[in-house]
Order: C-alpha cells, then sequence, then structure tokens
C-alpha cells in the first residue's frame, strides 16, 4: 500500500496555512506519497464521519496564495479516550502533519506517544502558526501569518488614520494578541499612531482600565497642545487579560460570563469596550471630544499572504520533508536568520507545567524604545502648564507617571 501523508489545521486562521499546505503536499507527492487532508482538524481525525480531500498537484497549485485555509479547521482538543490507531493503520500513514498554535502541537504529541504505545509508529511534525508573534521561535523569525496579518492593519489604520485627520475625530483601534502586542506595535509603528498601548508596556505596574484610559487621554491632550485635534491610538486586546475580573466589571460593560464567572470577552469588541473607558474619562472633564472604535482582529486573519509569508511558508512546508527525511518527530519545524531548517520541540519552550511561554515584545530593544521616546505623543513635564487647560490634574496624566517608569 502507498505511504500516506496527513496534513490538518488546527485553532484559527492566519494567513499562508494554504501556501504551507500546498507546499508540504507538493514536495510529498514529488516524492511519491500519497497526500490527504483533514477538515475539522481532529474533531475530523477521530470522527466517524471523516472528510477527507485527496490532494493532487492542481488542487495544490490553485490554493498556494489564497488566504483562510483550505481544510476547515477546528479547535476540538481530543481526550485520551477519543484516539484510536484504525485511521493511521487502514490508510498506511507515515507522517501527520499538524498546522496550528501550541495546543495544536501538544495534541499532535499526545496523539504520537498514544500511537507509539500501541505499536504503531508514525512521525509527527508540526508547522507553528499565529498572528501573534508569540511563540518563542528562532530570535527575529517571526511567526508565519503575522506579517500578512501586520499588513493588513496597517491597510485599515493608514485609511482610519486619514479619516482622523479629515473629520478631526479620535479613533479607538483595538488588535488582536494574548499576552504579546506585537501585533498592535508592529501596526502602530508601521502608521506612526500617536499612541501603542500594549501588555508589555506595564512590567512596572499593573493593568487597569483606569490607565489605559488614561494613556489615550494623554495623547488626545499632547496633540491639543500641538495643534492637532485628531488622531488614533490601538491598544493590544491582551491587557485585558492582565486585569482583574472586577476592574473588567467595574467597566459597566454588559458581559457574559462562563461557567466559573469570568467575563466571556470574545463576545465583546474590545474596541468598543476602550473607546467608552476613554468617552467616559473624557466626559468626567467636561471634555467634548469624540472617540471612534475600529476591530482589527477577524479582519486580519484570512487575508491573502504577503510575499514574506509566501516565502516563509514554502521554507517551512519543505523543511517537513526535510526533517521527516531526517529522522525527526513531534517537533516543530522552524527556519533560523540564515535560512537552514531547523527542529524545535515543545520541551525545550514549556515551563514547569507545560505551558508553551510566550514571546513577549522586548521593551529594552533599541526598536521599541525608539518608538516610545520618539515616536508617540502623550504629556510630559514640560506640558503640565499648558494641560492643565483640559486637566485640573495634568499630572496624573503623565505618561511616564501612569506606567511608572
Amino acid at each position: 500500500m502507498q505511504e500516506t501523508v496527513v496534513i490538518l489545521c488546527g485553532g484559527g486562521p492566519a494567513p499562508g496555512i494554504n501556501t504551507v499546505i500546498s507546499s508540504v503536499g507538493k514536495v510529498f507527492l514529488r516524492e511519491g506519497y500519497r497526500v490527504i487532508g483533514i477538515h475539522e482538524g481532529y474533531k475530523g481525525l477521530f470522527s466517524e464521519k471523516r472528510i477527507i480531500q485527496e490532494f493532487n498537484f492542481e488542487i495544490l497549485d490553485s490554493i498556494f496564495t489564497q488566504g483562510g485555509s483550505f481544510l476547515k479547521m477546528s479547535r476540538y482538543k481530543p481526550i485520551d479516550s477519543d484516539f484510536s490507531t484504525s485511521f493511521f493503520t487502514s490508510n498506511n500513514v507515515k507522517l501527520l502533519v499538524t498546522i496550528g498554535g501550541d495546543d495544536t502541537a501538544s495534541t499532535a504529541n499526545r496523539i504520537s506517544k498514544y500511537l507509539h504505545a500501541n505499536s504503531v509508529d508514525i512521525a509527527n511534525i508540526h508547522v507553528p502558526k499565529t498572528i501573534d508573534n508569540d511563540l518563542p521561535l528562532p530570535k527575529g523569525i517571526p511567526t508565519f501569518g503575522f506579517n500578512s496579518a501586520k499588513n493588513e492593519g496597517v491597510r485599515i489604520a493608514v485609511t482610519v488614520s486619514e479619516d482622523a485627520k479629515t473629520s478631526q475625530n479620535w479613533f479607538i483601534l483595538a488588535a488582536m494578541g494574548r499576552e504579546a502586542g506585537h501585533l498592535a506595535f508592529g501596526i502602530g509603528e508601521a502608521c506612526h499612531l500617536p499612541m501603542i498601548i500594549i501588555p508589555e508596556m506595564f512590567h512596572r505596574t499593573t493593568i487597569s482600565a483606569d490607565k489605559i484610559a488614561r494613556l489615550v487621554v494623554s495623547s488626545i491632550i499632547k496633540r491639543r497642545i500641538m495643534g492637532m485635534n485628531y488622531g488614533a491610538a490601538i491598544i493590544s486586546e491582551g491587557v485585558f487579560h492582565f486585569m482583574s475580573s472586577d476592574d473588567i466589571k467595574n467597566t459597566g460593560i454588559n458581559f457574559t460570563y462562563d461557567a466559573h464567572g469570568h467575563p466571556e470577552l470574545f463576545n465583546v469588541s474590545k474596541s468598543h469596550v476602550f473607546s467608552m473607558l476613554v468617552q467616559r474619562k473624557l466626559k468626567s472633564y467636561q471634555l467634548d471630544i469624540g472617540t471612534r472604535p475600529v476591530e482589527l482582529g477577524f479582519e486580519l486573519r484570512c487575508s491573502s499572504p504577503a510575499a514574506f509569508d509566501l516565502s516563509l511558508c514554502t521554507q517551512l512546508g519543505n523543511g517537513v520533508y526535510t526533517l521527516f527525511k531526517q529522522g525527526f518527530s513531534r517537533c516543530m519545524v522552524t527556519v533560523n536568520s540564515q535560512g537552514n531548517i531547523i527542529p524545535l520541540f515543545l520541551e525545550d519552550v514549556e515551563d514547569s507545567f507545560g505551558k508553551v511561554v510566550p514571546r513577549l515584545v522586548d521593551m529594552d530593544s533599541n526598536e521599541v524604545k525608539s518608538v516610545m521616546n520618539y515616536g508617540l505623543h502623550y504629556l510630559c513635564e514640560e506640558d503640565l502648564a499648558s494641560a492643565k487647560k483640559y486637566l485640573p490634574d495634568a499630572e496624573n496624566y503623565l505618561f511616564q507617571k501612569i506606567l511608572n517608569w
């Protein structure tokens, strides 16, 4: 029976998934393997009504540059009792290629160990993806999808900034990102936005709704002093992950709550929440300054891959074959700064609890310091006299004081 390679995708979409599928499929077809895809990730893999996609060169050629994912995705995380060997043995599977984040990778490891324990030896190689850029890959190497998502975010933010200038308004943008603010920072830097707020900025103080609002107001008033009554602030939605439940509840937003009493943030537009916080702060000073919310979330995930990701995903796809022929398994495929394919093992990037340690924005880097010191607009000591025209307690809106820098 012909040896088979299986590809599945887990988690949420990111630009470049189809490029990876296409690159993996082409190289293995060329080497004589059968290549199949599984729809709906792990849910589909262990379903009795599994939907299989047989790949050929024509299909793979047609999806190479497309956004989204040709293989339907799922966040389903199987439990051990879901596992079975039948699909792998009946299809003579030799390699399981998984595309996703750290959860998808850790589940693939569990499956590989289960199969090995049941005398079914297949290799597993994971292709890490996220637009958040928070996986601990080799230094200087972004996760695939990040640059394309950033490009689309920049396109929207540039248009929004032009609208702000034309209409003399302020816009509050919220960008995706869990614990790390790479996407918000990257978009803000590229667009010269006067205020960028990411979780990493609060390394010397706690994150709160009040501080977030004060940072934006600080920028608004600074720009007024400079003679500009417009602007845009971008905030990483990851700040919510560090706010206390009480602080979130006290925002006054009507959240829904899960079985454990935690706010279900995914049901709410983060930009609307941020804009509301800023509005309340402005109105407390009788300042008639409007803010408009703009969400940079799902709009970015299925954009077409940019040239950078087309090249990176091609390298990663071909790299799967390279690592497979070298005998590697239960690893992630990565590319270093020299363009060399290297394996990265989960145990090397996990903490003592088995959680992958996220790659955060380096606040000590020259790039970040340059943006924070020279690119943003916020109140400083020399602005206090002018700022008091708008804010009687303007000293509470000093950028460095808010962040305890």
